[in-house]
C-alpha cells in the first residue's frame, strides 16, 4: 500500500511538471519579450525596458525592437548601450522591422496636408528627421556590442515554440514585429502567456493637444495600422491594454528624475543622466505598461473591450475602434482587459524603488 501511495506521488509529480508554464512558476521566475521602439537615451521606451530588467521576478529573454518613436538602427544601438551601461549584455538585442507594413513618409505627409498636421509621427517627425541608416545622436556613446545575428519575428516564433504557453509578449511600440511572426506562424498568438501593450485611445481626459481634437490618435496603433489590425485579431489568450486614458494620469517630473538620480546604482546613474522632460506633458505611458504587468493591483479600475484600427485611408485611419460585448461587430478578436484607473503613489514608488535597486545577476 505504501508503494502504491509513493507511486501516486511520483506520477503526479510528473504530470504537474508537463503543465503549461510549469518551468516558468518553479524557477520563480515570469518569462517576457520586450517588443520596443526603443528611442533613447532615456525616455519612455528605455525606461521600462529598464523596469522589466530590474524586476526580480523577470527573466527577459530579449529585446526586439521595431521603427516607431525613432528608426531601428539608431534604437538597437541605444539599447545595446543601455544594456552595456547597467550590465546586462547577456540579454540579446534583436533588430525587427525597419518600415511599417504599409504606411510610408510620403503617404502620411498627403494624408497631413488634407486631414491636419500630427504632433508626433516618431521616426518621421521633422524636426528631428534623419536617414533610416544614421544613429543620430549618442550622448552615452556607442555601443562595443553587437545585436543578435536573428531578425525579431522569427525570434518571436522560435522563443514561443521553445517556451509555449509560458511567454508575455509586452509590446511598448507598434506591432510590426508581432504582425510579422504572426504572418510566419499562425500559432504564434496563441502559443505566448499573453500580450500587454501600451496602445490605443479612447475618450483621454486632457487639454494636451495631442488628443483634444483627434481622441482616438494614439501613435503605436496609428504608426502602422495594418500590423495592429493583425495583432487585435490574433487568438491570444489574454490581451492587457495600456491607453492614453490612462496614462495621461501620469507624469515624470523634476522630482521624480532627482528621486531616482539619488540611487547610486547603474540604472539609476543611467535615469538621472538622459531622462527627458519635453513641454508639459511628460506621460510614464510604457513605464505604466510594465509595471501593471510586474504589479496589476497597481490597477485599481479596469474595462473590457474589443478593439481594433480604422483601415480606412480616410480621416481617422489609424484611429483606435473599440466596442463593449453587446455591440461588437461580428468579426472581432478576443476581449482586452483595458486599465481605467491606478494607484499613482504606488506606482511612483514602485518606479524609484525598482530604478534605484541593484541590477539583478544574470
Amino acid at each position: 500500500m505504501r508503494f502504491v501511495r509513493l507511486w501516486l506521488v511520483i506520477v503526479a509529480m510528473l504530470l504537474v511538471t508537463c503543465l503549461p508554464g510549469w518551468s516558468q512558476q518553479s524557477s520563480g521566475k515570469r518569462k517576457i519579450i520586450i517588443d520596443q521602439d526603443a528611442a533613447g537615451p532615456g525616455g519612455t521606451d528605455q525606461q521600462s525596458i529598464l523596469l522589466l530588467v530590474q524586476s526580480p521576478q523577470t527573466e527577459v529573454l530579449g529585446v526586439t525592437v521595431v521603427t516607431g518613436d525613432a528608426w531601428l538602427k539608431e534604437e538597437v544601438a541605444h539599447t545595446l548601450r543601455m544594456l552595456e551601461i547597467i550590465r546586462r549584455t547577456d540579454i540579446p538585442v534583436v533588430p525587427g522591422a525597419e518600415y511599417p507594413l504599409v504606411r510610408r513618409k510620403e503617404d502620411t505627409e498627403l494624408w497631413e496636408q488634407q486631414y491636419g498636421s500630427v504632433p508626433w509621427v516618431g521616426a518621421w517627425t521633422p524636426r528631428r528627421y534623419h536617414p533610416a541608416d544614421q544613429l543620430g545622436d549618442m550622448p552615452e556613446g556607442k555601443p562595443t556590442t553587437k545585436p543578435a545575428d536573428e531578425d525579431a519575428a522569427h525570434f518571436l516564433v522560435r522563443m514561443v515554440r521553445k517556451y509555449p504557453h509560458e511567454i508575455t509578449i509586452y509590446e511598448g511600440g507598434p506591432m510590426t514585429n508581432l504582425a510579422l511572426a504572426i504572418s510566419i506562424d499562425p500559432e504564434f498568438a496563441g502559443l505566448a502567456r499573453e500580450l500587454v501593450f501600451m496602445g490605443g485611445s479612447l475618450n483621454p481626459n486632457t487639454d494636451d493637444p495631442e488628443f483634444v481634437n483627434t481622441p482616438r490618435h494614439e501613435f503605436n496603433l496609428w504608426f502602422d495600422p495594418e500590423s495592429a489590425h493583425i495583432v487585435l485579431m490574433a487568438p491570444w489568450k489574454k490581451i492587457v491594454c495600456t491607453t492614453v486614458d490612462i496614462s495621461v494620469k501620469t507624469r515624470l517630473t523634476k522630482e521624480l528624475i532627482s528621486q531616482v538620480k539619488a540611487g547610486n546604482t547603474p540604472a539609476a546613474r543611467y535615469v538621472g543622466s538622459y531622462a527627458r522632460l519635453f513641454g508639459n506633458y511628460n506621460y510614464l505611458w510604457d513605464e505604466l505598461a510594465a509595471l501593471a504587468w510586474l504589479d496589476p493591483s497597481l490597477i485599481t479600475a479596469k474595462d473590457t473591450r474589443y478593439l481594433d484600427v480604422d483601415l480606412n485611408r480616410g480621416a481617422g485611419y489609424g484611429n483606435t475602434l473599440s466596442w463593449t460585448d453587446k455591440d461588437k461587430p461580428k468579426i472581432v478578436g478576443p476581449p482586452a482587459e483595458v486599465q481605467v484607473d491606478l494607484d499613482t503613489d504606488r506606482f511612483y514608488k514602485m518606479f524609484v524603488d525598482l530604478l534605484t535597486a541593484p541590477t539583478p545577476k544574470p
